[in-house]
C-alpha cells in the first residue's frame, strides 16, 4: 500500500458520469489480495492517475480524489534542518534490545496462555494503540499467535479503535477485542465505550496495569497505574474484573465474553496486570480454558405475550415501532411476518436495520397519531416516541397518541441498567411490559396473534393492507418529488440530489451503508432490504463516532466483497482523522462522500434557537461553530 492512500473523498458531491470512475477504483482496490499475517495488502499502484485531471473530472462544486502518497522521483531533497544522528545513536534507536541481567526465557510466558484463551473465543481482530502496559500480550499475539485470529489492527487513537469495534460488530455480529494502555489509554476510549453502551453493542476491552508498586518501573509506568483502572468506565460497562492469576484471567475472559454477548449486549472490561503477562507460567500450574457456551436470549412470558397478542389482534389501527429489534438477519423476516399478519404499519427508528423500507407496511412517524395500539420493540425512548415537545423557553410537551391508546413494550431495557448516566430516558408507563429480547420473542408473539385474530376481523385486516399499499406508493412518489427541490441550486448540492445521484451509481452493487448519517432522503430514495445494509446510529450521540465506526463496518463488509459507502460529516471526521491511516494500512476499502457544511451546524441551530428566545438576532451565530478560515480541503 505504499502507493495508495486508502480513501476516496468527495467534497460537496457533483457526480454524474465521473462518479462511476470513482467506484471502479474502489472496486479495483477491493479486489486486491489481503495478507492478514502482515496486516498489509499486496501492493496496488494507482500512480497512473493524474490527480488534477481526476479532480476536474469528478467535482463540479467541490472535489473528489484518490489521494496518492507515493514520493515523486523528481522532488528536490529538502535541506537538512538538524544534525544527522551518529551511527551509535541510529543503532540504539533501530536495534533489537539486548537481553539484560534479569532476562529469562525458560517456560511458556503467561501472555502466551492468555492468547490461547483469546483464540478459544474465535475473536477475529484485536484493535490497539500500542502501550507498554500491554506489551506482554502484544508480543504473544504477534509472535506466539502469529497475528492470525486475532489479527491486530493499529489505530491512532483509542476512541477510534473502540468505534471501529462498534461498527465492526454491527456489520458482522462478531465482537472485537480492544487492547489499550491502562489509565491514559482508557481515558481516551471512554466516550466511544459510552456510545457502545448506549447502543447495546458488545466489546471486550482489555487494558494493561501494574498493580504492585514494589515491582513496577518508576516514572511513566507508575503514573499510568491505578488501584481500580476500570472504575473510570464502570458506570457504562456491563461487567468488569481485574484478574490476579492466569487461571483467573481464563475464567474472567470467557465470562466477560459470555456476559457481553448475552442481551442486553454491552461492553465489558478486564484490567490485566503486567506481571502475569510478562512472566513465565509457574511450574506445576494446571491451567485450563473454560468452555464457552452462549446463553440463550431471554424470551417473553407466555401470559404477557398472549395479552399483547390479544390487544394487537383486536386493534383497529395497530402500529409497530422498531428500534434495535433485528440483532441478526433472522430478525427482519420475523418482523415482516408479524406486520403482515396484522397489516400493521411499521415505523423503523433505524437503531438497526429492522424492516425493509420498500415494504408496503413501512410507514412514517405520523402513523402513530392514528394508532389505538402501539407495540414498541426494543425502544430506546418510548416516552419520546409517543410525545412531542417544542424546544422552546417554556418547554411545551404534548402527547402524539390519542387518549386510551394501549401501549405494549418488549425489550431488554428493563433487565439491566445503571443509574448515573441517563441513557435510559424518561419513564413511560405502558399497559403491557415484557422484559425480554424482542427478536427472541417474536416467533411466540406471531403464533399468539394468529390464534387471537377472530374470523370476522380478517376482512378488516385485509382492507387495512390495501390502504397501506396505496399510502406507501403515494409517500414514495412524494419523496421522489421532494428530492428534486433545489436540484440545480447554484454553488451547492442539495441533500436530495446527493442521495439520488449516489443511489443511481450503487444500486447495482452489493452495497452497505457503513456510517450513521442516514437522513430522510436516503431512507426514502434508497432500497434497504438486507440486514447488513445499515448499522444504526452511535447510541450515545458522541461526535467522532461516524468515521471510525464506518471503517470498522467496512472491515466487516470486506470479508463478503461488499461496497461500503459512508456519508461523512466534516466536523465528526476531524475528531480523529488518523483512522484514514488505519484504513489505508490495513487495506480496508470504503467509499466516503464528504457532506461538508464547514460548521458544527446542529450547534449553529442551537445557538440560533437561544438567540431567538432572547431576541438578540442571528448575526453572531457562527462564532465558535464554523470550521473555516482556512477551509479544510478533504480531497
Amino acid at each position: 500500500m505504499a502507493n495508495v492512500y486508502a480513501k476516496f473523498l468527495i467534497s460537496r458531491l457533483a457526480i454524474r458520469g465521473s462518479f462511476s470512475s470513482v467506484l471502479q477504483r474502489v472496486r479495483l482496490w477491493m479486489n486486491t489480495t489481503w495478507d492478514g499475517s502482515k496486516g498489509m495488502s499486496k501492493e496496488v499502484s494507482l500512480t497512473g492517475v493524474d490527480r488534477r485531471k481526476f479532480l476536474a473530472g469528478v467535482a463540479v462544486a467541490g472535489a473528489a480524489s484518490a489521494v496518492p502518497v507515493a514520493r515523486s522521483a523528481k522532488a528536490a531533497a529538502p535541506a537538512p534542518n538538524a544534525v544527522r544522528p551518529t551511527a551509535a545513536v541510529q543503532a540504539a534507536e533501530n536495534g533489537i534490545p539486548q537481553a539484560g541481567p534479569y532476562a529469562y526465557s525458560d517456560g511458556k510466558p503467561g501472555s502466551d496462555f492468555m492468547v490461547d484463551v483469546i483464540k478459544s473465543l474465535n475473536i477475529e481482530y484485536v484493535v490497539t494503540n500500542p502501550a507498554s502496559s500491554c506489551r506482554g500480550i502484544h508480543e504473544s499475539l504477534i509472535n506466539y499467535g502469529g497475528n492470525m485470529k486475532p489479527t491486530m489492527l493499529t489505530c491512532m487513537h483509542e476512541e477510534s479503535g473502540t468505534a471501529m469495534a462498534h461498527g465492526y460488530y454491527k456489520a458482522t455480529g462478531k465482537p472485537m477485542m480492544c487492547l489499550f494502555h491502562g489509565t491514559v489509554g482508557l481515558q481516551h476510549a471512554t466516550m466511544a465505550i459510552y456510545n457502545a453502551w448506549c447502543d447495546r453493542v458488545p466489546i471486550v476491552v482489555v487494558v494493561g496495569n501494574h498493580g504492585d508498586a514494589a515491582s513496577r518501573r518508576p516514572g511513566v509506568p507508575t503514573a499510568h497505574s491505578a488501584i481500580d483502572p476500570i472504575g473510570l468506565i464502570r458506570d457504562f460497562t456491563k461487567w468488569d474484573d481485574q484478574p490476579w492469576s492466569l487461571q483467573h484471567f481464563a475464567e474472567s475472559m470467557v465470562r466477560a465474553y459470555k456476559i457481553s454477548m448475552t442481551p442486553p449486549m454491552e461492553p465489558v472490561a478486564l484490567a490485566v496486570d503486567g506481571h502475569i503477562q510478562e512472566h513465565s507460567i509457574p511450574e506445576g500450574s494446571e491451567l485450563f480454558i473454560p468452555k464457552y457456551t452462549p446463553t440463550a436470549p431471554p424470551q417473553g412470558d407466555t401470559g404477557a405475550v398472549r395479552e399483547a397478542a390479544r390487544l394487537l389482534a383486536n386493534a383497529e389501527n395497530p402500529v409497530i415501532v422498531a428500534d434495535r429489534v433485528a440483532r441478526t438477519e433472522e430478525g427482519i423476516p420475523l418482523l415482516v411476518e408479524l406486520a403482515e399478519t396484522l397489516n400493521a404499519t411499521v415505523i423503523n427508528q433505524y437503531g438497526r436495520m429492522n424492516f425493509p423500507n420498500n415494504h408496503y407496511l413501512s410507514g412514517g412517524g405520523g402513523a402513530i397519531t392514528r394508532a389505538d395500539v402501539v407495540l414498541g420493540l426494543e425502544l430506546t425512548d418510548f416516552f419520546g416516541t409517543i410525545n412531542r415537545f417544542s424546544d422552546s423557553y417554556d418547554f411545551q410537551l404534548a402527547s402524539r397518541v390519542r387518549p386510551g391508546t394501549k401501549l405494549i413494550s418488549i425489550g431488554v431495557g428493563d433487565l439491566y441498567t445503571r443509574s448515573n448516566y441517563q441513557d435510559f430516558q424518561r419513564l413511560q408507563p405502558v399497559d403491557v411490559s415484557i422484559g425480554a429480547d424482542a427478536q427472541a420473542t417474536l416467533r411466540a408473539l406471531i403464533e399468539a396473534v394468529k390464534e387471537e385474530i377472530p374470523a370476522e376481523r380478517r376482512a378488516t385486516i385485509a382492507a387495512r393492507g390495501e390502504t397501506a399499499r396505496h399510502a406507501h406508493a403515494t409517500a414514495h412518489q412524494n419523496a421522489r418529488r421532494n428530492a428534486m427541490l433545489g436540484w440545480n441550486s447554484t454553488g451547492r448540492i442539495s441533500s436530495g440530489r446527493m442521495a439520488a445521484e449516489i443511489w443511481n451509481q450503487i444500486k447495482g452493487e452489493d452495497w452497505a451503508f457503513s456510517g450513521d448519517t442516514l437522513d430522510g432522503n436516503i431512507t426514502n430514495l434508497w432500497t434497504f432490504d438486507k440486514h447488513y445494509q445499515h448499522n444504526g446510529g452511535s447510541g450515545g450521540a458522541g461526535v467522532g463516532y461516524n468515521l471510525p465506526a464506518a471503517v470498522g463496518a467496512a472491515l466487516g463488509h470486506r470479508e463478503n466483497g461488499r461496497l461500503a459507502v459512508n456519508i461523512q460529516n466534516d466536523g465528526d471526521s476531524m475528531f480523529a482523522p488518523g483512522v484514514h491511516w488505519t484504513s489505508a494500512y490495513h487495506n480496508i476499502p470504503m467509499l466516503t462522500i464528504m457532506n461538508n457544511n464547514r460548521a458544527y451546524h446542529r450547534e449553529v441551530m442551537h445557538v440560533q434557537t437561544v438567540g431567538n428566545w432572547r431576541n438578540r438576532g442571528l448575526a453572531n451565530f457562527m462564532i465558535g461553530n464554523e470550521i473555516t478560515k482556512p477551509n479544510i480541503q478533504y480531497a
